[in-house]
């Protein structure tokens, strides 16, 4: 399990010039601070990227992986349900227009 502790985050709205897809989506590259004990911690930091939807639903995260932030490397692991609703609740609450 990871601690999640989000130090920072830049969002932006991703565009649909074709009206394809419901609702709004986000694109939202989140920064993670990692305990060195743990065996995700990079001294190249740690982030989370992910897809942010708003539609007639509600809001959900679409899609997300977890990438090493200097080198842009995509990591093998997956959050657990409680670190995913913390990611959604920071989405939630950090989404700005």
């Amino acid at each position: 399990m990871i601690l999640l502790n989000i130090t920072g985050h830049n969002v932006k709205k991703l565009e649909d010039p074709f009206n394809l897809l419901s609702g709004d989506r986000y694109e939202f590259f989140l920064e993670l601070e990692i305990e060195e004990e743990d065996e995700l911690y990079s001294e190249k930091g740690v982030g989370v990227r992910l897809i942010f939807v708003i539609d007639e639903n509600g809001p959900k995260v679409s899609h997300y992986h977890l990438y090493e932030r200097e080198t842009e490397k995509i990591l093998d692991f997956e959050l657990e349900e409680d670190e995913l609703l913390t990611v959604f609740n920071y989405c939630k609450e950090n989404l700005t227009e």
